[in-house]
């Protein structure tokens, strides 16, 4: 097997409390990558610079990525994913070279790319075009290559006009477009993405997971930062997990995935607010209770794909005259939508004027209708059937477990947002005779 384009061994790093760590001069850094250079020969190394210096126990420090291993093969995409806190973006500041480890080292074989906020490597009083070339030249690249790519830049930045502005005047959108296009068009040969997907609209974010797609396709190792479990799915073939800077787990993007989502969702099957003036909400409306549970029996019972599920909600209408009604996203453990629903939905609602007070709404969810998994219901309040006035993000989160008697003996895994169960016949349109074999049907089994 060929050397891995990324290896990763015992790697930490130790940040102390209330303090940052001081810049370099560009003598100092060029000093560092020099005396690196000498101390591994064979690649790009980065190596701790104290050792164990540190104790464990100071109070004053705390560990950002502790003893973190792990090899990545050219041409491999690897998606990073974790909460917050969890060590992803310390990871790939010490792969970019940006930050020392305080322990181990890393070793990078290839050309580095790296995308980790917006405008990173950016020269704020430059224009755009000139840091095009900029940064092209830091990766290495010879002006006619940076030229060969720079209308294919320009036009997926969709910043013709402000290419000779100075890029401290971007607005953020455009800053992140044309850092992206930069990264990823210069030819890198490992590219490092950093929550790329946190900032600009739908179409850039398409546009962002094209490429990415792209670029693994020709062979280029991708290290993939992100909280977007439907991108990581679709483009990672492996995953790792960090969690308060160590490794959880390593392996098959779905297996991780699952075990990250399950330990990442708490039970939140209701929640009550008795003090308006405090419950959450604004001066138009604010909610008094959210509740899930199964409609037909206790509480506390499970929800199955067998159970038949009731949505309840309560909220105070604080303006006179106003149409308030609610509106909710059913979420699943990957972060798509399974379905929408609020009570005009094909139901007859008519816009009407409501007294200020306290209103309790209800909806039905039908039984065989929710595949098995994690749920997380995000709630809107509407009012005069246009305007979103209020938003509770995870205002209910709950669990629908398997039903054995839908397996019929197959345990395998069961794919698609929803599983309705749909009636289905099957009748015999016309018979036929036997077909008759000219060898033994034994004998045939063999020859294969």
């Amino acid at each position: 097997m060929s050397e891995p384009a990324i290896l990763v061994k015992d790697l930490s790093k130790r940040y102390r409390i209330g303090s940052r760590e001081p810049y370099q001069t560009l003598r100092n850094a060029i000093t560092v990558s020099v005396a690196a250079a000498f101390r591994r020969l064979s690649s790009s190394a980065l190596a701790s610079p104290n050792g164990n210096a540190h104790q464990e126990s100071d109070p004053a420090f705390i560990w950002a990525l502790k003893n973190v291993s792990f090899e990545v093969q050219s041409g491999d995409v690897v998606g990073i994913i974790g909460p917050n806190g969890g060590g992803k973006s310390t990871l790939l500041k010490i792969l970019s070279r940006i930050t020392m480890p305080t322990e181990g080292h890393a070793e990078i074989r290839g050309r580095v790319g790296s995308l980790l906020e917006v405008g990173t490597g950016f020269n704020p009083e430059l224009t755009g075009r000139e840091n095009i070339y900029l940064n092209g030249t830091m990766l290495g690249m010879r002006r006619s290559e940076i030229e060969r790519k720079f209308d294919e830049i320009v036009a997926f930045a969709e910043v013709e006009r402000f290419l000779d502005t100075p890029v401290k005047r971007y607005s953020s959108g455009m800053y992140m477009r044309l850092a992206f296009a930069v990264a990823a068009h210069l030819e890198p040969e490992i590219l490092l993405v950093d929550e790329v997907l946190a900032v600009g609209d739908i179409a850039f974010q398409k546009k962002c997971l094209g490429k990415i797609g792209e670029v693994a396709k020709d062979g280029r190792t991708v290290l993939f930062v992100s909280h977007n479990m439907v991108a990581i799915q679709s483009l990672c073939s492996r995953v790792i997990w960090l969690n308060q800077g160590k490794v959880m787990a390593e392996g098959k993007t779905a297996q991780v995935v699952f075990q990250y989502l399950k330990t990442s969702f708490s039970s939140l099957t209701e929640q009550v607010w008795a003090n308006q003036t405090t419950a959450p909400g604004n001066d138009q409306v604010r909610l008094r209770r959210v509740c899930v549970r199964p409609a037909d029996s206790s509480p506390s019972d499970p929800i199955t794909m067998r159970t038949p599920i009731r949505m309840e909600f309560e909220f105070w209408n604080l303006v006179q005259g106003a149409d308030i009604y609610l509106y909710f996203q059913l979420i699943n453990n990957q972060g798509i939508v399974a379905f929408a629903s609020s009570p005009i939905d094909g139901s007859g609602w008519n816009a009407r004027p409501s007294p200020m007070g306290l209103f309790s709404t209800q909806c039905s969810i039908p039984a065989d209708l929710l595949i098995a998994g994690q749920y997380r219901v995000l709630l809107s309040v509407v009012k005069d059937n246009y305007y979103e006035v209020y938003q509770l993000d995870d205002a209910l989160v709950f669990e629908v477990q398997d039903a054995a008697d839908l397996r019929s003996g197959w345990y395998g895994e069961m794919v698609g947002v929803v599983r309705p169960l749909l009636e289905w016949t099957t009748e015999l349109i016309e018979s036929q005779s036997p077909i008759e074999l000219s060898e033994p049907v034994d004998s045939i089994s063999r020859e294969r």
